[in-house]
């Protein structure tokens, strides 16, 4: 095989492969939305800030990729979250006070099982200001 040949065929290969890897996460944002959605999340969240909630008031919890930018590289918060999303959260620590309407969020452990809570929270870390 020729180098030469190799080389011309390199960037046809990273447009295909860049192509594959876009077209792979679309259905996992979709998935997961589905999820959301499915287990009554997006009754009080949403994915970008910025969106009112009821009544033009603000949200009732904070947006996704509000909490992704909160926690960004902080250790355990994947656990700390996941756990928070089974058991709720305590109207007395919110640290999102004056941010949303809501005052806690209820626990959902009946709502949306374990893993696919603990699904749900890593992809909603993955938000950041350059991905949708």
């Amino acid at each position: 095989m020729k180098p030469v040949a190799v080389r011309s065929f390199s960037p046809a290969l990273c447009a295909l492969w860049l192509a594959a890897a876009q077209a792979m996460a679309a259905p996992d944002d979709a998935a997961m939305l589905k999820l959301a959605t499915g287990s009554g999340c997006m009754t009080c969240h949403h994915v970008e800030p910025g969106a009112k909630g009821p009544d033009g008031l603000p949200p009732i919890g904070p947006a996704w990729r509000d909490v992704a930018v909160k926690y960004k590289g902080q250790s355990g918060a994947e656990k700390q979250l996941t756990a928070t999303v089974l058991a709720g959260s305590n109207p007395y620590d919110s640290h999102w006070k004056g941010k949303v309407s809501g005052l806690a969020m209820p626990p959902n452990r009946v709502a949306i099982s374990e893993p696919d809570a603990r699904r749900l929270v890593q992809w909603i870390l993955s938000r950041d200001a350059n991905r949708p």
